[in-house]
């Protein structure tokens, strides 16, 4: 075996870091999914570590085997990865595929639980709810959420290469708790945000005998925002079904309240007092 005695640098840390987040999921398949975009990140210190061309190919082709995994946190995996591979080299072959197949879809579950949920429904639901009252605020808020989240992900390389095996170590039996925690909270964020972001009433009056009675006010006081809830449990409903997509379901929203309001079945909910 032939090992390359030059050292890794911050410099080439910060490049395979980019590299991963600008090209992780540019040749997503269906057969390794993610794999290309890994093999193109950790490919130049590959080249730094072994000098054997035959290592360096199997290696290759070692880390163009399946990967998928939240995409946030691949940097990670691929930080704990260089650090193993720089200290024990062509040996740490078996170890690596084991370490991937470990925690890519752990982290996966903590990643979208964290960045898919929580991150982009309370940070998207502000923003949104600040730039419907015309403040610029919101799109400002969106533009810097993101970038910082960007440059966090883009420290999760030198962190898992500082960290190694002590950090898998140290998350190995809170991940699953921190999962279901994250989750929770998602849920309740979604949950706590109907009412305030779908405005959604109905104006239907019974009247008989001369008496009035608001049918909104009588679902208000069975379960206030019921309406709200009701549409959101069918719009979850729908994206569940496997002829249905996101686009598909959309427009199945705007057409059903558009017929439901020309009907008087829906509408804007009045202003309180009114």
């Amino acid at each position: 075996m032939v090992m390359n005695k030059e050292e890794i640098t911050k410099k080439d840390l910060n490049k395979m870091s980019w590299r991963y987040i600008l090209g992780s999921q540019l040749n997503w398949n269906y057969e390794r999914m993610m794999s290309s975009g890994y093999l193109y990140a950790i490919l130049p210190v590959l080249k730094k570590l072994y000098k054997n061309d035959s290592e360096l190919k199997d290696m290759a082709k070692t880390h163009n085997q399946f990967f998928n995994t939240n995409a946030i946190f691949g940097n990670l995996i691929m930080g704990i990865d260089i650090a193993i591979e720089e200290k024990e080299g062509y040996q740490a072959k078996e170890t690596i595929v084991a370490l991937k197949t470990a925690l890519m879809g752990s982290l996966a579950g903590v990643g979208d639980s964290l960045f898919h949920v929580i991150w982009g429904t309370i940070f998207g639901s502000v923003a949104g709810t600040l730039a419907l009252q015309g403040s610029v605020v919101g799109c400002l808020l969106w533009i810097l959420a993101n970038i910082a989240l960007l440059f966090g992900r883009a420290a999760l390389l030198p962190l898992g290469y500082k960290q190694g095996v002590k950090l898998v170590t140290t998350l190995k039996d809170k991940l699953s708790a921190f999962t279901n925690a994250a989750t929770v909270l998602g849920v309740t964020v979604i949950g706590a945000l109907i009412p305030t972001v779908i405005k959604v009433a109905t104006p239907l009056v019974y009247k008989h005998n001369g008496v009035s009675l608001s049918i909104q006010t009588t679902l208000d006081g069975i379960l206030p925002a019921l309406i709200p809830v009701l549409l959101t449990l069918l719009t979850y409903w729908m994206l569940g079904q496997k002829k249905l997509n996101s686009t598909r379901v959309i427009w199945i929203v705007l057409i059903l309240t558009i017929i439901l309001s020309a009907f008087g079945l829906l509408g804007a909910p009045l202003p309180p007092g009114k």
